[in-house]
C-alpha cells in the first residue's frame, strides 16, 4: 500500500499563485477555499495559512473593502517584482564588482616596494636578527630592575612615609595598654 504524501508549503504556494495568474480575478477567502481544493488538490484546511503567507511575502494583494476582504494577484505585478529584484542584483553586482577593483588596486599599491629580492631578504634578516637582540636586552634589563635609582628612590620615600605614619600611630604620652594586648606600648621620641 503506497500513502499518499501531501503537497509542500512551496508546492501548495505556487498552486495557489497559479489560480490568481490563470483567472486574473479578484477572490474573496471563501472564494479561494472552494476553488484551491477542488481545481489545485490544495487541503482545505491550509488554504487559509498559505494564503496568508502569500500575503505577508507581497505576492498576493489584499484589501478590506465593507466587511469583506479581497484578495488578487496579476501576472504583470509578479513580472514588475522580479524586474525590480533583478535591477537591485545588478546594482549589487556592479558595486561588488567596483569594490573588488578598489581592493586590488589597494593590494597592487601595497605590493609596491615589497618585491622579493635580494636586499629585501637581507634587511628582513637583520631585522629578525634585531628583535631578537632587543628581547634579550629587555630580558637582562628586567633582572636588573630591582636595583634601578628610579626605583630604589620610590622604595627609600615609601620607607619614610611608613615611618612617618607608625611615628603618628605609637607618638603618645606614657605607655598605653589595650584590653585585648598583653603587651605594653612606649612611646620613643626620635
Amino acid at each position: 500500500m503506497s500513502k499518499k504524501k501531501g503537497l509542500s508549503l512551496e508546492e501548495k504556494r505556487s498552486r495557489m499563485m497559479e489560480i490568481f495568474f490563470e483567472t486574473k480575478d479578484v477572490f474573496q477567502l471563501k472564494d479561494i477555499e472552494k476553488i484551491a481544493p477542488k481545481s489545485k488538490g490544495i487541503t482545505p484546511m491550509s488554504v487559509k495559512d498559505v494564503l496568508q503567507s502569500l500575503v505577508d511575502d507581497n505576492m498576493v494583494d489584499t484589501e478590506r473593502v465593507g466587511t469583506s476582504n479581497y484578495y488578487w494577484a496579476f501576472p504583470s505585478k509578479a513580472l514588475h517584482a522580479r524586474k525590480c529584484r533583478l535591477e537591485e542584483l545588478k546594482r549589487q553586482h556592479e558595486e561588488g564588482k567596483q569594490r573588488k577593483i578598489a581592493l586590488q588596486q589597494a593590494v597592487d599599491k601595497a605590493k609596491v616596494g615589497r618585491e622579493i629580492n635580494e636586499e629585501r631578504e637581507a634587511l628582513l634578516k637583520e631585522l629578525v636578527t634585531l628583535k631578537g637582540q632587543r628581547d634579550q636586552m629587555k630580558a637582562e634589563l628586567e633582572k636588573y630592575k630591582e636595583c634601578d635609582p628610579e626605583l630604589v628612590e620610590e622604595i627609600r620615600k615609601a620607607n619614610i612615609t611608613a615611618k612617618e605614619a607608625v611615628s603618628r600611630w605609637t607618638d603618645l604620652k606614657g605607655p598605653i595598654s589595650h584590653p585585648t594586648c598583653t603587651r605594653t606600648f612606649i612611646s620613643h621620641n626620635h
